[in-house]
């Protein structure tokens, strides 16, 4: 038998996802992409194919602000910039694409953080 490959297995996972979710103009979606080291978010309307608005671990004013937190409260740090910048774009509601992972520690962290920030889904 063969040794299941885990990028394939959530590569699968979230192909499952993507039949049922997808962003519109009224309602974007939400997308979550988590490494080993970062993470990222990004708002996307898939009917246009276009990022609306995006955040990381990487950007300068969430990288300012992580000195000294653990992945998850850096995830948070994520959830709370995106919610911030979408609202500031008029984006109020959204579908949350979850990339496949399961729902718990930083992808949790990036959801609820942007609910708390404003974001409703």
């Amino acid at each position: 038998m063969a040794k299941t490959n885990p990028k394939l297995a959530r590569q699968k996972r979230h192909h499952r996802v993507r039949l049922t979710v997808s962003g519109t103009t009224e309602r974007p979606r939400l997308c979550v992409f988590r490494s080993l080291n970062h993470i990222y978010a990004q708002i996307i309307d898939d009917i246009k194919g276009q990022t609306l608005v995006a955040a990381s671990t990487l950007d300068p004013e969430v990288k300012s602000g992580a000195d000294g937190k653990n992945k998850t409260g850096v995830a948070q740090l994520v959830g709370a910039t995106v919610a911030k910048r979408a609202i500031s774009n008029g984006i109020k509601q959204v579908a949350f694409d979850r990339g496949g992972y399961q729902y718990h520690g930083r992808v949790k962290a990036l959801a609820e953080a942007a609910r708390e920030a404003g974001l409703k889904f």
